[in-house]
């Protein structure tokens, strides 16, 4: 564990976790952290518990469709008072206009992730010991309060609860009805009538007096150019005892409270995310990053794994990218075998979706680049498994019906150029991973034959022929392989620019009209194709692309999309949302690719340790002091400080971190 700059950043006896001391400072506070129980829901907030996005909340839950991911507690108004010396220590922090952050923060000490959210306030001459936790599998939250003082104090919180969607702020109004039952130890509250009840469970009084608190504003919201004020209603006040050397708990659910005492709820959450730390004999960020892994997979009914958070959904191509990294690397082939059983069941005339199909909501748009990746992860689980592995028999048939279809004559979505190259788009819809959209335009429309799509299809094709041989099914093994044949000898006759030395990142499907296009824009997509499919290159074309991604895209915290000696490149990601938009694939560096950059490099210098020290060092740099405590953001701006950006939790950035460390590196 790293110490960062400017702040006291240590690990926990117990493992890879962080413990800050924040003694009573704003700035190292600031920080963000994260707590996912797998099953959808989410604590987030910063240090301070001061929100500064309108995703932050102590209790998010992902509701059935079509409520999805709502926040109902966001957080909660708390202050003790000792009997000792009779005065009111508030230890809550919020941003409201005009004035400086209410003084809460000054009473924090410490906050650690080890491996629970937990917080130890200065209380006059005592101290007061927070710890939170979601039960796991359950939209349920679970605080305790241990007190350190020699005699009682009286603690008093008052949960704010939005009760709205995560990406909308609410403002006051006279719509929420204060209508509660209550049960000895336990409020029973619906306010909402579109949404399930809220139940608390508590071990003192509760005291009814709703009201709204107003003009919450959240910082980070308000940087982005996006609306940051809101009013959030309470139902009321807990007063509950606190006694010393004693913890107390106030739970809460939507529905009804979980099962279980809270001690057991709380040590099984402890439990679970302690077991996802692979011992002390690992390197630090193989620990850290393996424990980030399991906040992103969902499996406490069907195994699901969320792109990011707080804002990303099941996006396929994400999921399919980080499954070699979240499960295979980290070996939970019981979580990729489900995966499987999730994911394959989406598939429709040989095509995956978009997004995963959910019941009662319209299928999404077929995603020829999703379809493309599900055979790389077959060939990841040759490598890394076993080429006789049970999980590629359950592949074998998602497969072939993919290689059907591409090869079919259909020119929706996607289709074979005439000399066996893969195209994509549909009616000018460009459908690979560059489709940031403003409205219904596209930012880098890449229509055509796009060359990493092409290093998909040569090795998802070699790869559903040694199956098919391994099968028995000897003429779909030779079909395939005449296909691989065929696409590599078109790809090594069209995509090499001379006047770059550089591979062209697109280009049209005609060739030999006027209506032949290519483009020689220097991006991060021939790297993505070297890594895959070396073999595609010849000896010094692959130097030659891992010594322009060095010079010109290559940055400590990802890979830049598009060079900077491009007049379109833009090197920060800011500003508004259609300006950040903008600038997703103009130059703004993306984390996951560094896992690409090393399977590169390694292939031209395999035994080399000198660079294998040199990728490491670069990968744990970009694992290392991310937005969120332990996570890995999504992006990064592309010009120096190189500040992380976009969704501050990313899959895909985790996955491919760990996937390099343990696999490529073997760390």
């Amino acid at each position: 564990m790293k110490v960062r700059p400017g702040s006291d950043y240590r690990a926990s006896r117990d493992g890879p976790f962080p413990v800050i001391e924040t003694n009573g400072e704003l700035l190292p506070a600031e920080r963000e952290w994260l707590h996912t129980n797998g099953a959808g829901a989410y604590s987030m907030s910063t240090i301070a518990f001061m929100h500064t996005r309108r995703h932050h909340g102590a209790l998010v839950v992902d509701l059935p469709r079509p409520l999805g991911r709502h926040v109902i507690i966001s957080h909660s108004e708390t202050s003790i008072t000792p009997e000792a010396d009779r005065r009111t220590y508030r230890l809550s922090t919020h941003q409201f206009p005009n004035l400086a952050p209410t003084p809460g923060y000054r009473q924090l000490v410490t906050f650690a992730l080890d491996p629970l959210p937990r917080w130890v306030y200065r209380v006059g001459h005592h101290a007061l010991e927070r710890t939170l936790c979601l039960v796991r599998g359950k939209n349920a939250l679970v605080i305790g309060y241990s007190w350190k003082g020699r005699s009682p104090a009286l603690l008093q919180v008052r949960p704010l609860m939005p009760l709205r969607p995560v990406d909308k702020l609410v403002r006051e109004h006279g719509g929420m009805m204060q209508v509660l039952s209550l049960k000895p130890g336990a409020v029973d509250i619906r306010p909402v009538p579109e949404l399930p009840s809220v139940v608390f469970g508590h071990e003192g009084v509760f005291m009814g007096s709703p009201d709204w608190w107003r003009r919450f504003e959240y910082l980070a919201d308000r940087s982005d150019g996006i609306p940051f004020q809101e009013d959030i209603w309470t139902p009321g006040v807990f007063e509950m005892r606190l006694e010393p050397g004693r913890t107390t708990y106030l739970v809460a659910a939507v529905g009804s409270l979980p099962e279980g005492s809270p001690e057991q709820l709380v040590e099984e959450a402890r439990a679970q995310i302690l077991a996802q730390d692979p011992g002390d004999d690992r390197p630090d960020s193989v620990r850290v990053l393996s424990v980030a892994a399991e906040q992103f997979c969902l499996g406490s009914g069907r195994a699901e794994v969320i792109a990011g958070y707080p804002w990303h959904a099941m996006l396929m191509r994400d999921w399919l990218m980080a499954l070699p990294g979240l499960h295979l690397a980290r070996g939970r082939l019981d979580l990729l075998e489900r995966s499987l059983i999730t994911l394959l069941p989406a598939q429709r005339a040989g095509l995956l979706p978009e997004l995963l199909p959910e019941r009662g909501t319209p299928r999404s748009k077929p995603l020829p680049d999703a379809t493309l990746w599900l055979f790389e992860l077959a060939r990841q689980i040759e490598l890394q498994v076993a080429a006789d592995s049970p999980l590629l028999e359950r592949m074998y048939g998602a497969l072939l019906r993919a290689f059907v279809r591409i090869r079919g004559r259909s020119r929706r979505w996607v289709w074979l150029s005439s000399d066996g190259l893969v195209a994509n788009g549909a009616e000018g819809v460009s459908l690979t991973w560059m489709d940031a959209h403003i409205g219904l335009d596209l930012v880098t429309p890449r229509a055509g034959l796009a060359i990493e799509h092409q290093a998909l299809w040569v090795q998802g094709a070699l790869t559903l022929s040694r199956m098919a041989r391994r099968k028995g099914h000897e003429r779909l093994a030779k079909l395939a392989t005449a296909q691989a044949e065929s696409a590599r000898s078109a790809f090594q006759a069209r995509f090499w620019c001379d006047e770059t030395d550089y591979p062209y990142d697109c280009i049209s499907e005609a060739r030999d009209s006027t209506e032949a296009w290519a483009d020689a824009s220097i991006r991060p997509n021939a790297l993505i194709a070297l890594a895959i499919a070396p073999e595609l290159f010849h000896h010094w074309q692959a130097e030659a692309i891992v010594e322009r991604v060095r010079s010109e895209l290559l940055t400590p915290r990802g890979i830049r999309s598009l060079s900077p000696s491009d007049p379109r490149y833009i090197g920060q990601f800011a500003g508004t949302k259609e300006e950040r938009e903008v600038a997703y694939h103009r130059g703004t560096a993306w984390t996951h690719l560094l896992g690409f950059y090393a399977r590169a490099v390694l292939h031209l210098a395999p035994d080399d340790m000198d660079v294998h020290y040199d990728l490491r060092g670069l990968i744990e740099q970009a694992a290392d002091d991310g937005v969120l405590i332990g996570q890995v953001a999504q992006l990064a701006d592309a010009d120096p400080p190189h500040r992380p950006r976009g969704c501050p939790a990313q899959a895909t950035s985790v996955a491919e971190l760990l996937r390099a460390l343990v696999v490529d590196l073997d760390v």
